[in-house]
């Protein structure tokens, strides 16, 4: 069975650490990230997350800087 891949259970752990190491980076660069997982490219440290983990992080992410953007 390949890593990360369809039936691969969600890791909520490896979802928050990505989220953390994520947004060290900063907002332009968390903007950046969200654009590219929109159009469905990795980020850096997403390439072990599954289909359901990079949509989570993708979420997590927007809710984040729904904060900073009074969305």
């Amino acid at each position: 069975m390949t890593r990360g891949g369809p039936g691969t259970p969600m890791n909520a752990t490896k979802v928050s650490h990505c989220v953390e190491d994520l947004c060290l980076q900063g907002c332009t660069l968390v903007r950046r990230f969200i654009d590219d997982l929109q159009a469905g490219r990795p980020v850096p440290g997403s390439e072990d997350l599954g289909e359901e983990e990079r949509q989570a992080l993708l979420q997590e992410l927007r809710s984040i800087m729904s904060v900073y953007d009074g969305t």
